[in-house]
């Protein structure tokens, strides 16, 4: 097993992105100038983020044969990503996710999974000697969540730390739960798990206790602006964030999420882990796009010293 190694399973979306000054009710029509594409997708935005932040990963994802597939893929070479791994859908086109960006920096994402739905059990079969030689698995739910609970399985059983960002929100099962290593909800995740409104720091701890007491081993909420709580093993800990002129929200998860899994690998704690991905999110909200914003280790750095010198 290569400790430092980290395997991301999970989704490659076109992000189709509009920036307006407030997100449109139902039957509202809003006029707004500013529109770009960017590669998206949960699965490969966080390992964009691991490469960037200087881990070694690899990447598995199903694309369609299309335009959108052969970018991503010369994109993830690019970013020294291992994508020997990644499949083609001859049915199913490449996921699009189309995004609405207001003036605050928040969103609004509707995502077409295309051949992200598509990526199965049987398709991974190729992949477990991946995920035997690796240190960290890191999933999200843009693919089927019955891949998620077989892939989870398969790496608790080998002993491989088992990542889960449970975004989109849904419903998970007990089984599930008992697989992973960390669970990184956020507000809305959090509150869906535990069946209680999460608004504050002080609803976010009792989120995140009565998610530990499903089986969860630890469970780290993200807060936005308000920092991180840390249910680890049963002991509650707040990480805060440094303050920052949001401009887009868009993959700052994902970012955490990479983020946290580099430093981990690294050997930090768990704490640390969250302080260093708190830092790296905390740049992506102050950049348009998703993989766009996603910082490079030497930024992050050089982030940390700017700060340390104030």
């Amino acid at each position: 097993m290569n400790s430092k190694k980290i395997v991301v399973i999970g989704s490659s979306n076109m992000d189709m992105v509009v920036k307006t000054d407030h997100i449109p009710v139902p039957g509202e029509t809003v006029l707004s100038g500013s529109f770009f594409m960017n590669a998206g997708g949960k699965g490969a935005n966080q390992a964009v983020a691991v490469a960037r932040l200087g881990g070694e990963v690899v990447f598995i994802s199903k694309l369609g044969n299309d335009l959108f597939g052969k970018q991503f893929s010369q994109l993830f070479n690019h970013e020294g990503i291992d994508t020997r791994l990644i499949q083609y859908d001859e049915s199913l086109p490449s996921g699009v996710a189309l995004i609405t960006v207001d003036k605050a920096g928040e969103n609004s994402i509707v995502v077409a999974s295309g051949a992200n739905a598509n990526l199965h059990n049987k398709d991974l079969e190729g992949a477990l000697p991946a995920i035997d030689g690796a240190g960290i698995l890191l999933l999200q739910l843009e693919i089927p969540i019955d891949t998620v609970s077989y892939v989870a399985a398969y790496a608790a059983d080998r002993r491989v730390r088992v990542i889960l960002n449970p975004a989109p929100a849904q419903v998970l099962g007990a089984e599930l739960l008992a697989r992973i290593d960390i669970l990184t909800p956020n507000k809305t995740e959090a509150g869906m798990l535990a069946g209680i409104e999460v608004s504050n720091l002080e609803t976010a701890s009792a989120a995140a206790r009565i998610i530990c007491g499903k089986g969860v081993k630890n469970v780290v909420v993200t807060m936005g602006s308000l920092g991180a709580v840390i249910c680890e093993e049963g002991e509650l800990s707040v990480q805060s964030v440094r303050k920052v002129e949001t401009v887009d929200s868009t993959a700052a998860g994902d970012v955490f999420n990479g983020a946290l899994a580099v430093a981990l690998a690294e050997g930090k704690t768990l704490k640390e882990a969250v302080a260093f991905a708190c830092d790296a999110a905390s740049i992506s909200v102050t950049r348009l796009g998703a993989q766009s914003s996603i910082p490079y280790r030497n930024e992050l750095i050089a982030s940390q010293l700017e700060l340390a010198g104030a």
